[in-house]
């Protein structure tokens, strides 16, 4: 009885732990593997500098006056077509015009007097050659008609300096533009330094950027670039023309101005533009460059998948520094020589099973 019980015992125990591995065998089935392409940083040479810029005209100027006085009036609008030397604010100049007067006065008095010194040595002269009158009667009469000639280009000189403020109080256009802001109203008090009115030609325009000193050696006078519009996703033709020499007020940023060949009626000056330079390929080289498509954000965190020896996907958290064009820098988290995945056909996770296409 007891060898039958323990028979049907082993019996149970042998078909529990049948049925057991039976149940198992279906979770140890592999998911397929996910074809994937990868690309290494070091086959990545980024040929490219990719700056944000401000699109300028090239002739603009705020104009403001060196006098104080309150604003008579402002002949123009923002938007108004104007021409060179046209007036365009007019500054209370009371005080310039008692000015002028008391000199037109005083230039009427040195001109009298003059005219009678002027007239005293020549007599004397004639005097003095005919034996009539001394040498120290003669000396006088012309030290006396040196001072009135003197007097007289005094007054005069002064005028012209009075009639040079008439320019500072009177604002007139320095060339022919477009009025593209008021920073006054009639009856407001300019002060010396003052904007008033600000203006600019349009038609030629610039692009005016700052470049990094760490880059600045790699940006050469000449180079033609591509300016990149944003908000009309247009790209424009451009030329360096000028690379500041000094970044002492710039905070380490070197000014650069991009000159832009061809410009349509839609291309405004404040316009936001990013600019692709070409960069010398030593430079470039130097980085460890990746597409920004294949970098993965999780919050404020960013990373790229790689594979893992167990032929698995696996994020990897990385630093990333400068953008050039479609490219950006990795500081930290991959090197130059490791592969990462830049397309996979499925969705990738942590651990994923992949295979290289």
């Amino acid at each position: 009885m007891k060898l039958k019980l323990y028979t049907l015992l082993i019996a149970g125990a042998a078909s529990l732990f049948i049925s057991c591995g039976d149940d198992k065998k279906p979770s140890q089935e592999k998911k397929p593997a996910l074809a994937v392409k990868v690309n290494s940083p070091a086959s990545e040479k980024g040929s490219t500098l990719s700056l944000n810029g401000k699109i300028e005209a090239v002739n603009n100027a705020k104009l403001s006056t060196r006098m104080m006085g309150y604003v008579d009036r402002i002949n123009v609008q923002i938007g108004d077509k104007v021409k060179k030397g046209e007036l365009l604010v007019s500054i209370n100049n009371s005080d310039l015009q008692a000015k002028i007067a008391q000199v037109n006065a005083k230039i009427t008095e040195a001109q009298a007097a003059y005219n009678n010194a002027e007239k005293d040595y020549n007599r004397f002269k004639n005097l003095f050659e005919e034996n009539s009158a001394s040498q120290k009667e003669l000396d006088d009469i012309t030290a006396n008609y040196e001072m009135a000639k003197a007097r007289l280009e005094a007054a005069r000189q002064m005028k012209n300096e009075i009639q040079a403020q008439f320019a500072y109080v009177n604002i007139r256009a320095p060339f022919s533009g477009v009025i593209t802001n008021k920073f006054a109203e009639e009856g407001d008090m300019a002060n010396p330094g003052m904007p008033l009115v600000a203006m600019e030609a349009p038609g030629a325009f610039e692009v005016r950027a700052t470049v990094p000193e760490s880059e600045v050696s790699s940006i050469k006078e000449g180079t033609e670039v591509d300016v990149n519009v944003k908000t009309l996703d247009k790209t424009l033709k451009g030329v360096i023309s000028e690379v500041s020499a000094s970044a002492k007020n710039t905070g380490s940023q070197y000014p650069v101005k991009i000159s832009l060949e061809e410009t349509g009626d839609e291309i405004r000056s404040g316009m936001y533009v990013s600019v692709e330079i070409p960069v010398e390929q030593k430079t470039a080289s130097a980085r460890v460059l990746i597409p920004s498509s294949a970098v993965v954000h999780r919050g404020d965190l960013t990373g790229i998948y790689t594979i893992s020896s167990q032929n698995t996907a696996l994020l990897r958290w990385i630093r990333l520094g400068k953008t050039y064009g479609d490219q950006v820098e990795v500081l930290s988290g991959l090197k130059a020589d490791e592969e990462y995945i830049v397309d996979a056909e499925g969705k990738l996770y942590n651990g994923a099973p992949v295979s290289k296409q």
